[in-house]
């Protein structure tokens, strides 16, 4: 399993407690002779809606095309021109995170130009949110519209990517380096929790894998992922739960001693908890 699918499998677990927020977003239009060098404070999204945009960066020439959509990173230095009559795209800035990294994205290629061939049904849904909101005048409903339709194309692009469908181009290969705070300094951890829920996880453990002390870690991990890592270990407990249960094929029993529960009594009872209704009866 390479790293984007595991930062992939941890966004799934984890899609309840993602935040995505808008900061602005505009058509604008440009005629022949345009040029821009620039680089913006968050992530970055250009839907290409006619002629052609040109973006170059060390050295290295770019072009979208209408149906393009062109990704950029924050901090990412670009220069972009157009040599036809005119240009028109919408942007939007945002950003998109977890806890209080407002920019997991980074932990992927991701930047680059994003074919229109590729996520065409995407696109089409956001330009036409983003239309629907200009004709009317702003209102909160249709922002979270635009907001929706934003998601669905991150989604589609980072599953393009997991794919390997589509691969960033702006960085050139160089992945993001592995920092501490991030979701992938926790990989391994990710990766011992999904490989041992028969078990009963210690915190000392986990903190041991990644490294640092157990009170450290505690906060380390909250910090990142916005839970703490027992509500961690919980949660997906309950995704397989969920899982086994939709399967039809295992016992309550069964799905209890998986998961590491000493008996069905326990794990139905943190099962209604987490689920409000008992595993029994789930649908």
């Amino acid at each position: 399993m390479n790293e984007g699918k595991i930062n992939m499998s941890i966004l799934n677990e984890l899609s309840e407690y993602i935040t995505l927020r808008m900061s602005s977003y505009l058509e604008q239009v440009h005629d022949i002779g345009w040029i821009e060098h620039k680089s913006h404070p968050d992530y970055d999204l250009w839907f290409i809606q006619s002629g052609s945009v040109k973006v170059t960066l060390d050295g290295i020439e770019h072009i979208a095309f209408p149906g393009d959509v062109v990704f950029f990173y924050p901090d990412l230095p670009y220069i972009a021109s157009t040599n036809e009559d005119h240009c028109r795209f919408i942007y939007i800035h945002f950003d998109f995170g977890i806890g209080d990294q407002q920019r997991i994205l980074d932990e992927f290629l991701l930047p680059g130009i994003v074919p229109g061939n590729l996520i065409h049904e995407e696109v089409t849904l956001f330009t036409t949110a983003y239309h629907r909101l200009k004709r009317g005048s702003g209102t909160s409903g249709n922002q979270l519209y635009l907001k929706a339709s934003l998601l669905v194309v991150i989604a589609q692009i980072l599953e393009l990517h997991k794919q390997g469908t589509y691969a960033g181009t702006f960085l050139d290969g160089k992945h993001p380096r592995k920092t501490e705070g991030s979701l992938e300094f926790l990989q391994d951890v990710f990766q011992y929790v999904d490989a041992n829920l028969e078990c009963s996880i210690r915190i000392n453990e986990l903190a041991a894998i990644a490294g640092v002390s157990e009170k450290y870690f505690i906060s380390l991990f909250k910090k990142t992922v916005g839970i703490t890592p027992g509500q961690y270990i919980s949660r997906i407990k309950m995704n397989r739960a969920r899982d086994y249960l939709y399967e039809k094929k295992y016992t309550i029993q069964q799905i209890a001693g998986f998961l590491g529960y000493p008996d069905p009594f326990t794990f139905s009872k943190a099962f209604k908890k987490y689920y409000n209704v008992p595993p029994s009866k789930f649908e």
